[in-house]
């Protein structure tokens, strides 16, 4: 079932487009993976989602309905840019934005308290925000976006200012959240993240969208027939038989063994490759090379350009 749908969103901000016809659809209780390039569109996409911004033409829909100034409630937004009050008290100040998103005083006090002991951060209720690192006050305001207990919520580089354990930390919040039925939208440029916790993705460059799908299709469908393999044996005599119907992408040599890249060419198969390497030695290892996000990003973005 769907949660969130936009539908052909144009946006112009004087002589920039930055959003060209882009759509795009969230499933309940998925993670998905707004990418691309700064400056490319997606923080624009993300301030329409949430109203702070309209679009110039398309539409929003929330729930199957067109998207309307009362579904902010059902919104948890965590922007890239840090917006919370340096010289107000933590807890006052969570207190604020969880009755500004419709709790009582009594429930958001609660949902509160429950949130900064599970995250360690007690002793710090009664603290300026001035008076917390980087990394601490990121905590508050995810707990801030995260306390009414939203159905969609809209993450945008959440890691930025975290320790890798604090960004763990983070990130298993994150699944765990998916994991009670909650639909998020995750914008970052950590490619790694994407590969952990996105279910979809969506990939905008130069406002258009360039690329949408499962992580697993797309990933497949840039394989290039590439196999990563371990042999031990005569390597000279491999590697002059691989001619017009294999390439060698990489090779190199350790402990007695072939560690190498090979793209099969010409409609052969990797039983035909398997055949040919086990004429000069034996096989430790054989996988298919399947690309990185990362190395699909920047392959995206660049035949894009």
């Amino acid at each position: 079932m769907e949660i969130l749908k936009t539908q052909n969103v144009v946006k112009q901000f004087e002589n920039h487009k930055a959003l060209s016809d882009v759509s795009i659809l969230v499933e309940e209780g998925s993670v998905f993976g707004l990418l691309g390039p700064n400056g490319a569109g997606k923080t624009t996409l993300i301030r329409i989602i949430n109203q702070i911004t309209a679009p110039d033409s398309g539409e929003v829909f929330l729930f199957g309905e067109k998207l309307k100034p009362e579904h902010i409630k059902d919104i948890g937004y965590l922007p890239e840019e840090r917006g919370l009050y340096k010289k107000m008290k933590v807890g006052e100040q969570a207190m604020y934005f969880a009755q500004l998103k419709g709790m009582t005083r009594q429930n958001a006090k609660s949902n509160l308290k429950k949130l900064f002991e599970k995250f360690e951060i007690n002793e710090w209720w009664d603290k300026k925000v001035e008076e917390l690192s980087k990394g601490m006050q990121q905590k508050v305001q995810f707990i801030t976006t995260i306390v009414h207990k939203p159905k969609l919520l809209i993450f945008d580089e959440p890691f930025s200012g975290f320790d890798p354990i604090n960004a763990d930390i983070l990130k298993n919040e994150i699944l765990a959240l998916k994991k009670k039925g909650s639909s998020i939208i995750f914008s970052t440029h950590n490619m790694a993240s994407v590969e952990e916790v996105c279910d979809h993705i969506a990939l905008i460059n130069n406002s258009h969208k360039v690329l949408d799908g499962k992580v697993s299709d797309i990933k497949n469908a840039f394989k290039s027939n590439i196999f990563e393999i371990v042999f031990e044996g005569n390597f000279n005599k491999l590697a002059a038989s691989l001619t017009a119907d294999y390439k060698m992408v990489e090779n190199s040599q350790k402990n007695g063994q072939s560690i190498l890249k090979v793209k099969i060419l010409n409609d052969l198969t990797s039983n035909d490759l398997l055949s040919r390497m086990l004429q000069f030695g034996k096989i430790i290892s054989f996988n298919e090379h399947i690309p990185s996000m990362h190395d699909i990003f920047i392959k995206a973005v660049n035949g894009n350009n």
